[in-house]
């Protein structure tokens, strides 16, 4: 062997050994899972994960093997099939808020697996936990609703009164405040992400107390429907929605979370993923909008496009004073803007909401 050959043989060598102990770079696919709360055909939350996951496959190819896991209830059913894929899978993205706990528990059994929960807080070695601002997006909707309401009444279908339905309940308010000093927020809660059932009588029954534009913080497209049968406007969760209500929608808040799977399992592939925690709004493009409905007026389209450029660059923030507590107690002064701690933990409504805070 020549002396140049045998040279790039020990060069080759050394590499390899120096890969071995470092982990270098994956050779074989990384294998992810996702669990989910509904179905993927839920056209609104599941389905954006789902969508998601179809990105993750086209950019990464075949370095990623996916198992998607659908309707997995938020009780000791998810901590089960949690475990059962830590066994056979390198990264595991749990997307529900109540999968917190159990992805939690079974982070800790598996070390050598990596785990994101999203909209989450619980963080250790090998959990990260991931969230979008979609409360930027809601008042941004506020302002459409604000402008587009003749009885001044908005119903809101909520899920589960957590700090980020809270928030965004709180903000898509001021948004239509901003605009409509005279606007009014109804909110049912159905304690559920996804009963396509029990979102049609709450949607009936925030129109039978005047709301004539509806916000849903739940997954399927019921809500969507019932104000297209009704004649009324409503706003799109998590998806476009407009093939239920192609009159009806507004617009809506789509959520973006395919760069953020490429990211994540690229960085197993690399062998450089490390627990974070990561928040995304707007201006990162983990919150987009469904279009504009055409019959929005030019003045009302116009404050909303406004919004969406304003927060892009910092010049609005939806929790900027003065801004006081339901019972009228200040909460920010005027030009004090909620830091991202406060806005996690929101637990009250503001002053204006005349709904009854759930206990």
């Amino acid at each position: 062997m020549s002396n140049r050959r045998f040279s790039s043989f020990l060069k080759l060598s050394i590499l390899s050994v120096v890969l071995a102990f470092t982990g270098g770079v994956s050779a074989d696919p990384v294998k992810a899972a996702f669990v989910y709360i509904g179905p993927t055909g839920d056209h609104g939350w599941t389905y954006a994960h789902h969508r998601a996951v179809n990105h993750l496959k086209e950019v990464v190819g075949d370095d990623v093997i996916v198992t998607e896991v659908e309707s997995v209830a938020e009780n000791s059913d998810s901590e089960r099939v949690i475990t059962s894929l830590a066994r056979k899978n390198d990264i595991i993205f749990t997307t529900s808020f109540g999968y917190m706990n159990p992805t939690a528990k079974v982070a800790k059994r598996y070390p050598d697996v990596k785990f994101e929960h999203a909209t989450g807080y619980i963080r250790g070695d090998n959990l990260s936990t991931y969230q979008a601002k979609f409360y930027e997006g809601r008042h941004v909707m506020g302002k459409l609703a604000g402008g587009m309401t003749k009885s001044n009444v908005m119903g809101w279908i909520g899920s589960f009164p957590i700090p980020e339905v809270i928030r965004d309940i709180n903000s898509a308010y001021l948004g239509a405040k901003s605009v409509n000093p005279d606007v009014e927020m109804k909110i049912v809660w159905i304690n559920t992400w996804f009963d396509p059932g029990k979102e049609a009588d709450a949607a009936n029954a925030l129109i039978a107390q005047g709301a004539d534009v509806l916000f849903q913080h739940t997954d399927s497209s019921a809500a969507m429907t019932i104000a297209e049968e009704n004649g009324i406007y409503s706003f799109g969760q998590a998806s476009n929605m407009r093939e239920w209500g192609p009159n009806a929608q507004l617009s809506g808040i789509v959520n973006n979370w395919g760069p953020y799977y490429v990211e994540r399992v690229q960085a197993v592939l690399d062998g450089t993923w490390t627990s974070t925690d990561t928040l995304g709004g707007v201006k990162e493009g983990w919150v987009k909008f469904a279009p504009m409905n055409n019959n929005i007026p030019f003045d009302v389209r116009n404050a909303a496009s406004k919004a969406i450029i304003d927060i892009m660059t910092g010049a609005t923030h939806p929790f900027t004073g003065p801004i006081n507590k339901q019972d009228g107690t200040p909460w920010l002064a005027e030009g004090v803007t909620a830091t991202i701690d406060e806005l996690m933990g929101m637990q009250f409504y503001v002053e204006g909401i005349d709904s009854q805070f759930p206990n």
